[in-house]
């Protein structure tokens, strides 16, 4: 089994800061691409960040520039780092990753996701 489980969602003023970590743990062979997505009430999830195995890097454009995605291989973590929020962020962030089990799990590669965790950023 795999499971992923991410912290550090909270309350915050319009303009603070967050980080958030989620970390993968079980039965895991490799990861591939990480990522961090977000769903508002009533909408649609959307992707904030996603970060392959290396040092590149994908934002969406509403986040570029004030939120910053990293990962620690040795960990199977990875990390938001969310500046200047706005209250038109607050939504739910799920973290996703891209991961192969180990050769007695089957060694089998799927997209796993985070339970969520809560960002809500006041006005």
């Amino acid at each position: 089994q795999v499971q992923l489980v991410e912290s550090g969602g909270g309350l915050v003023q319009a303009g603070g800061s967050l980080r958030l970590s989620c970390a993968a743990s079980g039965s895991i062979f490799s990861i591939n691409a990480m990522g961090w997505y977000r769903q508002a009430p009533g909408k649609q999830r959307e992707l904030v960040a996603t970060i392959p195995n290396g040092s590149v890097t994908n934002y969406a454009d509403s986040v570029k520039g004030r939120f910053t995605i990293s990962r620690d291989n040795a960990k199977n973590t990875v990390y938001l780092q969310m500046n200047s929020l706005k209250p038109e962020e607050t939504a739910v962030y799920y973290c996703n990753a891209r991961i192969t089990t180990s050769p007695a799990m089957g060694s089998i590669m799927r997209n796993y996701w985070g339970q969520g965790t809560q960002v809500t950023v006041s006005s």
